[in-house]
């Protein structure tokens, strides 16, 4: 899908990156990616492995494609906004664990 959208802030920006991740498998994989990079981040900073942190991205996006390529079948939002769309995978991490949205 090719989209010319211009956001003038995130908040502009958010309800677009939800209607992106409307497939409930895609925003599963998102949700699984983040929280494992949350827990490889902890262990290699506590453990000061910190040779660990260069598979962060490898994780989180290697998730979240997945969910875009193989079920939202859509291209991730990262490759035209990626300042708004790692913001958005956090907040939508949020909005997910305290119930706003659905996973």
């Amino acid at each position: 899908m090719s989209d010319s959208r211009a956001f003038n802030s995130f908040a502009e920006f958010y309800p677009y990156y939800l209607e992106e991740h409307s497939d409930l498998t895609c925003r599963r994989l998102h949700y699984l990616g983040s929280f494992l990079v949350l827990v490889v981040a902890g262990y290699a900073l506590i453990t000061g492995r910190l040779a660990l942190l260069w598979l962060l991205p490898v994780i989180g996006y290697g998730f979240a494609w997945l969910g875009h390529f193989k079920f939202e079948k859509n291209r991730p939002a990262t490759f035209k906004y990626p300042l708004y769309s790692l913001m958005g995978d956090w907040v939508m991490l949020k909005d997910m664990l305290i119930g706003r949205i659905r996973f």
